[in-house]
């Protein structure tokens, strides 16, 4: 069966007055209809310049390579045409930050229209019809009066919400959520991500959510990709990568974020596990796998060789040249008990 969206060996090169540094290497992933995938790393892993190259919205200075195909369609290479023919049609994204995203100068209900009356030819009632039904649906109170009210009369929670109507106008095939709950409180968070969830199988879109939260992760997809210096570092089902971690990166990650006995129970002074040193430059990356340095079984070699594929099941891999001994144990304390999938 032809998956719905496929990248294979998908690659961002950025290009600056320093030289051409990769930002994205070798991303790789095939979703069906219904499919859930989580991306997960700290800042600067290459998560939000994925999302970018899936939407073909790379940076000028960027050049996108590699493979991505929407229903078996190649899209690297597109023409900017027809890559606006597809965005908010076939694919959609929730930005990160809504008050950046929305435009200041345009109502929420123009902003919503739009893409109706582009993709789909609608009139003017009917697409203000259907954007009054998304805007109750995702939970705008008195939307037919609201309709012509602009972004900064909304609370963060609202503009968040309407950022998620946009991208449904149009009932996509895939949704690209980053960071969809980035400085929401946690009653928001908890409604906005049980509302994509209700969506999507109620739809049967894809749905890709991009985050740095190991918690929101576990709980809101099946599959999970985790990201470090612009490559896919573990992959797997996400019951099996925080069932039995094995990158030393993720389990680092795991290890720093405690438990809900912890939080009870830890004297202030106590300090949670942290991951040596800091992620190195873009221009500065070994040749060989990204975290050698940081990680504690870095050893003559690692940071020169590139990390093969070691599978640990059908549905999980991990890239390592010392598997067997970051297998046999880690350095760090692993507390899984706070995930559930």
């Amino acid at each position: 069966m032809t998956p719905l969206l496929e990248a294979s060996h998908l690659r961002v090169d950025l290009h600056t007055h320093n030289g051409t540094t990769p930002a994205v290497r070798d991303m790789g992933f095939a979703l069906q209809p219904g499919d859930t995938l989580g991306l997960i790393g700290e800042s600067g892993c290459g998560k939000s310049m994925t999302a970018l190259a899936l939407m073909g919205l790379a940076p000028d200075n960027a050049a996108v390579s590699g493979s991505l195909k929407l229903a078996g369609r190649e899209l690297i290479g597109l023409a900017d045409r027809d890559w606006r023919a597809l965005r908010g049609d076939r694919i959609a994204m929730i930005f990160q930050e809504p008050m950046t995203a929305l435009n200041p100068v345009h109502t929420i209900g123009n902003q919503i229209m739009e893409p109706m009356r582009l993709h789909r030819g609608l009139g003017r009632a009917e697409a203000r019809q259907k954007a009054l039904a998304l805007l109750e649906r995702v939970g705008i109170p008195a939307p037919a009066q609201r309709f012509d009210s602009y972004p900064h009369q909304f609370s963060g929670g609202q503009r968040q919400r309407i950022m998620i109507a946009m991208a449904l106008a149009c009932e996509p095939d895939v949704l690209i959520a980053d960071e969809p709950t980035t400085a929401l409180d946690v009653t928001v968070q908890k409604q906005i991500l049980a509302l994509i969830a209700e969506l999507v199988a109620e739809r049967g879109m894809a749905l890709i959510l991009i985050s740095h939260d190991l918690g929101l992760i576990a709980q809101n997809v099946r599959q999970m990709l985790v990201m470090y210096g612009g490559e896919v570092v573990e992959r797997g089902a996400a019951a099996e990568v925080f069932a039995r971690p094995a990158h030393p990166y993720t389990r680092g990650l795991l290890a720093a974020r405690p438990s809900l006995a912890q939080r009870l129970v830890a004297h202030r002074s106590e300090r949670l596990p942290t991951i040596a040193g800091t992620v190195p430059n873009l221009f500065q990356m070994p040749p060989g796998c990204p975290f050698a340095g940081r990680c504690a079984f870095t050893a003559d070699g690692c940071a020169q060789r590139p990390p093969p594929e070691v599978r640990l099941s059908p549905a999980h891999s991990f890239l390592c040249s010392r598997a067997d001994v970051v297998l046999a144990g880690s350095p760090h304390a692993m507390q899984t008990g706070a995930f559930s999938a």
